[in-house]
């Protein structure tokens, strides 16, 4: 007999096929699945790196000035080495958490501390 995989399971189960042996197959797949939801999880390297950069943008931007990502890699020595693309990740999540504010000035996007 063929190994019962996750697809042959739910397929079983779709065709009203519930053996004891699919039922223990959908089983663990929801204990996988429930596993891989929880909250509880460390952060990975490149989210620890990227909350030392925040707080480095952070601290390297002026209360009342207004930075464009390009301005934000040039004037923080910190991030000066990271894609564009990375900064304006990192800094899309500071906004998204009220450390920073976005404004659109003709199409451009300007950050600032928030007050």
């Amino acid at each position: 007999m063929e190994k019962l995989t996750y697809v042959k399971a739910i397929e079983n189960a779709l065709n009203g096929n519930l053996t004891e042996e699919t039922v223990e197959k959908l089983n663990a797949l929801k204990a996988s699945i429930a596993k891989k939801n929880t909250a509880e999880r460390k952060p990975t390297a490149t989210q620890k790196a990227n909350e030392e950069f925040k707080s480095a943008i952070a601290s390297g931007m002026e209360s009342g000035k207004a930075y464009t990502i390009t301005d934000l890699i040039k004037s923080v020595n910190a991030i000066s080495e990271l894609s564009n693309q990375r900064v304006s990740a990192i800094v899309r999540q500071m906004v998204e958490s009220g450390t920073l504010v976005r404004e659109e000035v003709k199409r451009k996007a300007y950050f600032s501390l928030a007050e």
